[in-house]
């Protein structure tokens, strides 16, 4: 089970990069990157598609982030996150949150094999502070039934 702590160490250094970025403002990959600038994260998006959103430099791939970028979201389909989070292990990431839905069967025991502090199976904006709206609601009823991490 994931604890409370290794999500607040993984959102404290407020530099994150994330995999699964779209150029399309209705996809959650967006969604998700303009919500975490807004709260105050130096994003490096991940899209191997195109060179800036929003006016923000691209990177094409994990291999392509600058070195000291530790933190790193999978928000891609299931058929690409195995792939990404080998990249990324072997890039030096060892910090990852894996989106709740993007993880595999494999997923866990990748992780667990290369010994990443992985996050998974949560929804970053639950996490990510201030939480407000519908996840702020979302999370006081897991709270209130015991199911938030401790």
């Amino acid at each position: 089970m994931v604890k409370k702590e290794t999500i607040e160490k993984f959102l404290a250094p407020k530099k994150l990069a994330i995999a699964g970025v779209s150029r399309d403002p209705k996809k959650f990959g967006n969604q998700v990157f303009k919500e975490l600038r807004d709260k105050g994260y130096e994003i490096f998006p991940i899209n191997p598609n195109t060179e800036k959103i929003d006016g923000v430099n691209c990177y094409k791939n994990v291999s392509a982030l600058p070195g000291h970028i530790k933190q790193l979201v999978i928000l891609t389909p299931k058929s690409e996150t195995d792939a990404i989070l080998r990249e990324a292990i072997n890039h030096g990431i060892k910090n990852i949150w894996v989106q709740q839905m993007s993880e595999t069967s494999e997923t866990i025991k990748i992780a667990e094999e290369y010994q990443v502090e992985l996050i998974h199976n949560k929804c970053i904006y639950m996490f990510a502070e201030p939480v407000t709206g519908f996840h702020k609601f979302h999370r006081t009823l897991l709270k209130l039934f015991g199911r938030l991490p401790k």
